[in-house]
């Protein structure tokens, strides 16, 4: 059986992996928008990583308070998990189908271009992971929150 004692703590990590990995991937971007001539793909980076960073924050409450949250940061999180799916097939089409120096940013060094793509994924792959979690913990809320009707609605049944 899955308890919030459980989920709560794996929803923190995997929510501060989501977050720092927006983070991350904001810093490094804002340096190739600052550094260099400017994408298309430059630009929904920065622009997914900056809203996402301001939008994921109320999923670190959301253990806590399931009931009120979870139908606010569950949306957000399917909504976010497509957009860095997308931002990643960018990052992907930039730096691994093509000339990786040639690409957005043109003249910059590929090995901070591949760690940007790697946090991209990562943002990806935990927003992924926040959904399930999220899921998992309303669910184990419901189910300590809901009396058992099996057992007599959990008062003692018999004389």
């Amino acid at each position: 059986m899955v308890s919030t004692a459980i989920t709560r703590p794996v929803t923190l990590l995997v929510r501060f992996m989501q977050w720092s990995s927006a983070v991350i991937v904001m810093g490094i971007t804002s340096y190739f928008i600052n550094s260099w001539p400017n994408g298309q793909h430059t630009i929904y980076w920065e622009v997914i990583s900056t809203i996402s960073v301001a939008f994921f924050l109320p999923g670190f409450i959301s253990p806590f308070m399931p009931h009120r949250l979870s139908r606010f940061v569950l949306p957000i999180d399917i909504v976010f998990s497509y957009l860095w799916l997308t931002a990643f097939v960018f990052a992907a089409q930039d730096y691994n189908w093509k000339n990786c120096r040639a690409h957005s940013p043109p003249g910059e060094d590929c090995a901070l271009k591949k760690a940007n793509e790697s946090f991209i994924f990562l943002a990806s792959i935990f927003t992924f992971f926040a959904i399930a979690l999220e899921v998992m913990n309303l669910w184990a809320a419901q189910r300590e929150t809901t009396p058992n009707e099996k057992h007599g609605g959990g008062r003692a049944t018999g004389p």
